[in-house]
């Protein structure tokens, strides 16, 4: 088909659009195949109209086309499958498995085959990698995210993805021009001409009157809004002495397109798409990038860095004139409370809901959105005060603070910068979470630094600055090297806005006078110079694609306007109108993608449509505004940050943007399939009372099975013995941060000491609960750092909230928090938490922080929880009052209360391999039920060494060993093995008399080991087999120093898949995850074998107890 037939269909898909034929629109598209509708494809997905979806889809693209076409088609077909299996329509999924996604067992036969067997399960969010799946509405727009950036990446929707920019009514105007040439070739024209068709060329009949009037004027095809563009207001460029060069005016032609940023295509699986990175490569990946290369770009261009370029975002509509109000992101849907004025901000350009934050105090802040945390904030601060100029060392004698100016990420969201109102300009390294680290300290200009940019000129990143000096300077983003200065301006220069078009490379630059000037990265001066209206303080900004310029400015008498630019005659093209004009403060704006402008002025937001130059809309945000407050949009225009007069900052959004906040808030990482560990090394036990004060070290005696203690003569005698084995083995002392792997997590909240503690099946979070009855979660989320997106020291998570700003909060309207026992379990597949804190047991959802159910309020309170590791819907509750509770969530009935505790129950454990419970109480008592009648087989009382006196409410603690045969006892005075069958001790370990109590201990998730945690603050590992102390960990390592304050471990728990890391939970609320070096790879040497005991070598996978989830 010829360029003018196809552009024939575009002008018919106008004309459909604008006379409302929707299903016809919708055809031509697709058997057209010229343009593929994002919104109307958006439209289809979220209302689940999967055939329609697919229908729409083949008239551009067949499943076997390419890995990006198979994986689209492949996650609309699961969506589909799955939905069918959450409604419990099996008949369906079959159908769908058999006759949607068999195609896909040729490809990858064994992800066909798990998918079939989740037909086999009762509920599919039993299998790992789908627990984190939430309902059908959240699904579907997590899956959407990724549909776009694989169609947007798919090279047979290149060019397919924007309808051209078009006139209203385009082909009217063109039948109103062909009828008004038929109408001047008429021999006797009528003034007014009755046209009843189209079918054939008109011609006038008998002259019956005056001459027609001149065509050019007669719209003869009814009413028609006018066509054209607004008279430019004169303004030429006034050449510098520096001549205008041909390069300079190569420049100043249209942009070639751009291409989309790169996306690599995922393989099939069942783990929800994870939005935040599509990290795979297939095998035709770079046959199909050499493909998505932009025709018309030179190969070094392409080669760049993805985001350098601006990123064309895909047409919404048939053409700018349908831009709705719809479309601007106008609901407020957070509140951040900055505390302090919003001079600057920022949000990443990959990381939609990340939003950089810069104060008048010097205060920068790093914000995730979509749940109102705050990730990190640093304070002004001078890094290297003796290396900066005396004239920044004499003004910091004066006064040691400064104004954020202007806040900025670079291209890629790996760096950002922030220019002060005092000499300097920081770089900051951004490597997700609050793991911000300082980059590079640059004492830029004399005076304020007024604004900065990032640019790419000959493929260096470098970051431009302007200053009170009048200069604006370039410099190496990585060395900090100055690289060139640009001087000229006659008053201190306002603010600088780099570009690039074709292959040339420049900058704009205006100053508080209201000039403007062009420079490329040379030393010839600047190649233009006009002024800006108004002679005003000024800003400029691109369209997201590049081809479109436009500025905003303020002049010294509170006049503010925005105008589009003419670059190739260095005119006003348009003026924007609906600015006060009277503003306070310099009027700040933004641009959206390629349709709209925001400004913020008169306590309101403004918004423009580009190609219309009245007021689109004004809103007022729920009031709070300042006269002209400080506004960003994302990148994607979605979301709209707007500064408060209360030192916060709201955030608004569009339809797109509230999905898009509550796809963050459904997200999670991919789960991983690993072994469920049992009842107290999953949930990190509840926290035992402390007792006496500081003492030593924890080394202990031995016990022997008896529970005699070995007597002074004894000890003495094997001296020479344990002298002798020191020469080949030394204990493993830990007492230098530098000698391990440790991070606090980042808590944003009050910190309340930490009493359970939990890793998440799927080890990519930690939920700790506090004394306060506040629930915490962290989340670690996949990056180039953490590719796996599991809990690791090297990499901070996010404290994680839902947008709606709701804790997880107990009941605890009527309890004596002191005289409570805490207590929580997880489910298998983390979606929801029971947990009490002395009150009612309150059923939390993971995803969204609701409480879905609360049930036996006290008396007696719940002390401890565990699920059945057979059926989710019954959970053993221990009491307050010594029984046991086997309680069925779904029918509310207790079915039967297990009694033979004296005091409190503090411990269950769950065993499958013997059909039994285990519980374990203050009354220092073990009991084993059957779960057959729920008779109880056995009791024993533990041994208390002698010597140790214990606390009468001191809790006891079990935990089932991975081979689901031996438990471990966690005691004040004592760790204990012992075997179920025969409830008999094998092995105990004590502290000396001396030494600290035991707070809380759990097997590593092989069960190879044993974490135990002491109220002195240290931490012991153990050989499991044997009870063998194998390293000690000093709080030196782990906590600064602070002899004012006694802060020690309540709680410790393991990691469900890495052995070797664990994580505490502290008496001043903090949560630490620990790991050894990388270097050493786990915690200390083996001890020496004892009484040839070795360690455990039975690698035999047992079924495990979940009961603490």
């Amino acid at each position: 088909m010829s360029s003018l037939s196809r552009e024939l269909v575009f002008l018919i898909l106008q004309f459909l659009d604008e006379e409302k034929f929707k299903e016809t629109v919708h055809k031509l598209e697709k058997e057209s195949s010229f343009f593929f509708n994002i919104r109307y494809f958006e439209e289809t997905v979220t209302n689940g109209e999967w055939d329609e979806v697919e229908k729409y889809l083949s008239g551009f693209t067949k499943v076997d086309d390419n890995r990006y076409s198979m994986k689209i088609f492949f996650e609309i077909r699961k969506q589909k499958y799955l939905e069918a299996l959450d409604k419990g329509d099996h008949a369906k999924a079959v159908e769908i498995l058999r006759k949607d996604l068999k195609v896909f067992s040729t490809f990858n036969e064994d992800l066909f085959k798990e998918i079939a067997m989740l037909l086999t399960l009762q509920n599919f969010r039993e299998n790992d990698q789908l627990s984190k799946y939430g309902d059908t509405k959240s699904a579907r727009a997590i899956m959407l995210v990724e549909l776009k950036k694989l169609i947007e990446a798919n090279p047979l929707f290149r060019d397919k993805l924007q309808f051209p920019s078009l006139k209203n009514s385009r082909l009217r105007t063109l039948i109103n021009q062909s009828l008004n040439w038929q109408h001047q070739l008429c021999k006797n024209p009528k003034p007014n001409p009755d046209i009843k068709t189209l079918f054939v060329d008109h011609t006038c009949g008998q002259p019956n009157g005056a001459r027609a009037p001149s065509p050019v004027t007669n719209q003869l095809m009814g009413p028609l809004p006018k066509v054209g563009g607004f008279p430019p207001i004169p303004g030429p460029f006034q050449h510098a002495p520096a001549p205008l060069t041909t390069s300079l005016a190569g420049w100043m032609v249209n942009a070639n397109s751009v291409p989309h940023q790169a996306v690599s295509v995922g393989p099939m699986g069942l783990t929800p798409p994870n939005n935040a990175a599509l990290d795979y490569q297939t095998a035709d990946s770079e046959h199909v990038l050499k493909r998505s290369r932009a025709f018309g770009l030179p190969e070094e261009v392409n080669k760049l860095p993805v985001n350098i370029l601006p990123i064309v975002y895909p047409g919404q509509s048939h053409a700018h004139s349908s831009n709705s109000a719809d479309d601007l992101p106008k609901t407020v849907v957070a509140n951040l409370n900055q505390g302090s004025a919003v001079k600057s901000m920022d949000f990443h350009p990959v990381q939609q809901t990340l939003l950089l934050v810069g104060t008048n105090i010097g205060d920068i802040s790093v914000w995730e959105v979509s749940s109102g945390e705050r990730i990190e904030v640093r304070n002004f601060k001078v890094w290297d005060l003796g290396a900066c100029t005396m004239t920044l060392q004499a003004s910091m004698v004066n006064e040691y603070t400064a104004s954020v100016n202007r806040v900025m990420w670079s291209p890629d969201g790996n760096l950002f910068g922030v220019a002060y109102s005092k000499h300097i300009v920081h770089l900051y390294a951004y490597h997700g979470g609050n793991d911000l680290r300082n980059h590079l300290e640059i004492d830029a200009h004399v005076g304020g630094v007024n604004d900065l940019a990032f640019s790419h000129p000959n493929k260096q990143l470098c970051v431009i600055t302007c200053g009170e000096d009048k200069a604006i300077k370039v410099w190496d983003a990585v060395t900090g090297v100055k690289q060139y200065t640009f001087e000229g301006h006659e008053a201190p220069v306002y603010s600088v806005c780099p570009h690039y078009k074709e292959n040339i490379q420049f900058i704009f630059s205006t100053a508080v006078d209201g000039k403007i000037k062009a420079w490329l990265y040379d030393n010839m001066g600047s190649r233009v110079d006009y002024d800006a209206p108004g002679h005003s303080c000024t800003t400029m900004a691109y369209s997201a694609d590049g081809t479109r310029l436009f500025s905003c400015g303020t002049s010294k008498e509170g006049e503010s306007f925005i105008v589009e630019w003419n670059e190739s005659e260095g005119a006003v093209k348009r003026t924007y109108l609906g600015l006060g004009k009277r503003s306070v403060g310099v009027v700040q704006f933004d641009t959206a993608k390629n349709r709209f402008l925001v400004a913020g002025d008169e306590f309101k937001i403004k918004y423009w449509d580009m190609d219309n130059v009245n007021l689109m809309t004004s809103i007022d945000a729920d009031g709070g505004l300042p006269a002209s407050p400080c506004i960003r949009f994302s990148k994607e225009g979605t979301l709209l940050a707007v500064s408060t007069s209360e030192n916060g900052v709201k955030i608004l959004a569009n339809t797109e943007g509230i999905r898009q906040m509550r796809s963050m808030e459904n997200r999670a990482g991919a789960s991983s399939k690993a072994p469920i560990i049992g009842t107290f090394g999953a949930s990190g036990s509840a926290a035992g009372p402390s007792v006496g004060a500081d003492r030593n070290s924890p080394m202990g005696a031995m016990i022997s099975l008896n529970g005699d203690s070995r007597n002074l003569p004894d000890v003495k005698s094997r001296i020479s013995e344990e002298m002798e084995k020191s020469k080949i083995w030394k204990l493993t002392e830990i007492s230098e941060q530098s000698q391990l792997r440790s991070l606090r997590l980042p808590d944003s909240l009050l910190s309340v000491r930490i009493i359970r503690l939990i890793y998440t099946n799927s080890g990519s979070s930690i939920l700790a609960l506090a004394y306060n009855a506040v629930h915490k979660l962290w989340k670690w989320q996949r990056s180039e750092r953490n590719v796996t997106g599991k809990a690791t020291a090297a990499v901070p998570p996010q404290l994680w909230q839902p947008s709606s700003g709701i804790l997880m909060t107990n009941d605890i309207s009527e309890t004596n928090l002191e005289e409570a026992v805490p207590c929580f379990a997880l489910s298998k597949n983390d979606s929801y938490v029971m947990s009490a804190s002395g009150g009612k047991i309150s059923l939390f959802n993971m995803m969204t922080f609701k409480t879905m159910t609360t049930f036996m309020p006290p008396p007696p309170a719940a002390t401890f929880l565990a699920f059945h590791p057979q059926d989710n819907n019954v959970i053993a509750i221990g009491m307050e009052d010594s029984s046991v509770q086997i309680y069925n969530v779904r029918v509310d009935e207790v079915k039967t209360k297990l009694k033979g505790h004296q005091k409190r129950v503090t411990g269950l454990a769950f065993s499958n391999a013997l059909n039994c419970l285990v519980s374990s109480g203050a009354d220092a008592q073990i009991c084993v039920w059957s779960l057959d009648g729920w008779e109880k087989k056995a009791n024993k009382f533990l041994q208390i060494p002698s010597g140790r006196s214990s606390n009468p409410l001191a809790q006891t603690r079990v935990q089932f060993h991975q081979d689901q045969t031996q438990f471990l006892v966690v005691h004040e005075t004592q760790l204990a093995i012992y075997e179920a069958s025969k409830l008999e001790c094998i092995k105990q370990w004590a502290p000396r008399e001396s030494s600290s109590a035991i707070t809380d201990a759990t097997y590593s998730c092989d069960s190879q080991s044993i974490y135990a945690s002491f109220d002195d603050g240290s931490v012991c590992v153990f050989i499991s087999a044997g009870l063998r102390l194998r390293c000690r960990i000093s709080p030196t390592s782990y906590m600064p120093s602070n002899p004012s304050s006694r802060v020690y471990p309540l709680v410790i728990t393991a990691h469900p898949t890495e052995a070797n890391q664990f994580a505490l939970g502290l008496t001043d609320g903090g949560v630490h995850v620990m790991e050894p070096l990388e270097a050493e790879g786990k915690w200390g040497t083996v001890p020496p074998q004892e009484n040839g005991t070795g360690p455990s070598m039975s690698h035999a996978p047992a079924a495990q107890d979940n009961s603490s989830r």
